[in-house]
């Protein structure tokens, strides 16, 4: 590619350029000793040899007396911020702030919406224009597809050439007695979570969350109606933030005497 065929200054110089008109465009003017000078929010001097590979590299517009940025020109800076597979997932992806449970307490956390299952709906608003899903609903939906993870729950298709890690011997139980503690304590949490959306609700978290089904598929699948679908996984994960966090009774109220300290009933 031209971009790292590039020198590291004339790459330098490039990367400034393109942030300087991301903030908005500017107007040129090119001096006697072959640069081009932009006047915009700040004035800089520029080799007309970086602007001409901006502009064969198409991420800047130029006329003869204004430059700005192209649509390619922000996905050229996520790129030149990461390098390998990081460089394609902040390309591709859509990110968003939102709050998560870590360790106890609820954080800030950076989501790529493309990665998670429910990244779809996780998008979708209501008529207020308020999230269709809110935040405790994605975390119980992920919580129930890293339970459904670690359980090793996904049925296999191919073969496994992972080396065996059973120690079992001729005569010894095998099958799930071979399977790690962690394993079964997941699969166990996995059931009493699908046990406490009931049959009739755990169908479509489970088809979302854990098999990254759509939802056009889930409704054709069932036989349900149009967008039907996600107003049942709303209710299913709602009902499901509450088997994961229940609500907490209220305090008994405390039983009140007259007596003094020393007071004790006859019996």
């Amino acid at each position: 590619m031209i971009e790292r065929a590039s020198n590291p200054a004339s790459r330098k110089q490039l990367l400034r350029l393109i942030r300087q008109l991301a903030r908005g465009d500017c107007g040129i003017q090119r001096t006697q000793g072959g640069e081009i000078r932009l006047s915009g929010v700040e004035e800089r001097l520029y080799p007309e040899a970086v602007v001409s590979q901006a502009r064969s590299l198409g991420l800047v517009h130029l006329s003869a007396t204004r430059i700005s940025a192209t649509a390619e020109a922000s996905a050229f800076l996520r790129r030149s911020l990461v390098t390998g597979e990081e460089a394609f997932i902040e390309q591709h992806g859509e990110f968003a702030i939102a709050s998560a449970e870590v360790e106890g307490a609820r954080q800030p956390v950076r989501r790529n919406l493309l990665e998670s299952p429910l990244g779809v709906v996780a998008r979708l608003k209501d008529r207020d224009g308020k999230d269709f899903l809110p935040a405790e609903a994605i975390d119980a939906g992920e919580r129930l597809l890293s339970d459904f993870t670690r359980g090793q729950l996904q049925p296999r298709v191919t073969s496994s050439w992972e080396p065996r890690l059973a120690t079992r011997t001729k005569g010894q139980a095998g099958g799930q007695a071979e399977i790690a503690d962690s394993a079964m304590a997941a699969r166990i949490r996995f059931s009493k979570a699908v046990d406490a959306m009931g049959p009739e609700l755990s169908g479509v978290a489970v088809d979302v969350c854990c098999f990254s089904k759509g939802l056009e598929t889930v409704e054709r699948e069932r036989q349900w109606p149009a967008r039907s679908a996600k107003l049942m996984l709303r209710t299913a994960l709602l009902v499901l933030s509450r088997h994961y966090a229940p609500p907490q009774a209220p305090n008994p109220r405390k039983s009140h005497h007259w007596g003094t300290e020393d007071y004790r009933p006859e019996l």
